[in-house]
């Protein structure tokens, strides 16, 4: 049992950290604003995006969907036109099921509960906590890489960040850092000292403001943390797509919600023998997702007047596309390269907003 000398020195630790951030804090739009929605927004833009990045797509996503009545009452193609850029496309897939969600269970209302929160679709432990904390007060430390790497080295803790207890056991370390009632600003104070001070590499220890308090610092084994032991082993993927074109148009279809890039468009991967004769160039791309190595090879096909585009299409279930069209629907990145290749100038990359 921790004795209210160790907890008066906990919380010390976290009015520290706060202190720092109320002069250091970043001056982002989103720190604005309690509003469960905006926060929503961000935090799962910024999971895999930094800041600078991040930051136009945030502000022209609240452009066009400024709440969730918004949100939930667009096309799921507008949604994802206006992500476009971020990847990890199941994302807005999931902010538009989960808006809708809200629409039709918390009648058009951001729920207030924890549970409630945990519930919606794509929302997971760390976005819960943050929203919770921030918009609605709640005593929940926001447990992501930044805390885990924090506090692993204020403490010199080697439990593993990568156990199915770590969660909850980092959870337990943070609570008695946080002031009452303060715990929206200290996640976001955490936020900014992980991605602004103690950085993964080259942490900036000599400038830490709880440089006095870290357990790692003082044994010269800032390094050694944190501990993760489980490693997920890539794999190797290919894929073929042939970019079937005819005056101007080309053939795309829609990506169903099962493997990579769920509901994104793409072009055909196979043809018929004879469109084989009018391959008029090849080309070979790597890409990387989370735990896949892609390998895709593009063959463009340039189809003579004799063989229909249109019938074609029909009778495959495919899309007969311009250029303009398809810069109003997302694609795979590496499929959007490629597009903005063949159409340097007629291929918009973002949303004209």
């Amino acid at each position: 049992m921790k004795t209210k000398k160790q907890n008066a020195g906990f919380l010390h630790v976290g009015r520290k950290l706060m202190h720092w951030y109320s002069h250091h804090g970043r001056d982002l739009p989103f720190r604005k604003t309690r509003d469960p929605y905006q926060i929503w927004i961000c935090e799962i833009i910024f999971q895999q995006t930094r800041i600078q990045q991040g930051l136009q797509h945030y502000k022209r996503f609240i452009s066009r969907f400024p709440d969730v009545a918004t949100l939930a009452q667009a096309d799921a193609d507008e949604v994802l036109l206006y992500w476009k850029g971020l990847g990890y496309y199941s994302r807005a897939i999931n902010l538009h099921k989960a808006a809708q969600q809200i629409i039709t269970k918390h009648a058009g209302i951001f729920p207030s509960g924890h549970a409630d929160i945990l519930a919606l679709p794509g929302i997971g432990k760390y976005t819960a906590a943050a929203i919770s904390s921030i918009c609605f007060g709640e005593m929940r430390p926001a447990v992501d890489g930044n805390l885990y790497r924090v506090l692993s080295r204020i403490f010199a803790d080697d439990f593993d960040i990568s156990a199915g207890q770590a969660f909850t056991y980092f959870s337990a370390l943070a609570l008695p850092l946080i002031p009452q009632d303060e715990a929206g600003t200290f996640n976001q104070a955490m936020m900014d000292l992980g991605s602004e001070i103690c950085t993964p590499r080259l942490p900036k220890c000599d400038i830490c403001p709880l440089q006095g308090h870290c357990l790692a610092y003082e044994f010269g084994t800032v390094q050694n943390f944190p501990v993760k032991s489980k490693k997920t082993k890539s794999t190797d993927l290919q894929l073929s797509y042939y970019f079937v074109a005819q005056k101007g148009q080309f053939l795309v279809r829609r990506r169903g919600a099962d493997f990579i890039w769920k509901n994104l468009y793409e072009f055909p991967q196979t043809i018929p023998s004879d469109f084989s004769p009018y391959i008029i160039g090849e080309k070979t791309v790597q890409h990387k997702l989370t735990h896949k190595n892609l390998t895709i090879h593009f063959k463009e096909v340039e189809l003579p007047e004799k063989h229909s585009l249109m019938d074609f299409a029909a009778a495959h279930d495919f899309i007969v596309m311009t250029s303009v069209e398809a810069a109003e629907k997302s694609f795979p990145k590496p499929l959007q390269n490629y597009l903005d290749e063949i159409f340097p100038a007629g291929n918009a990359a973002s949303p004209n907003v």
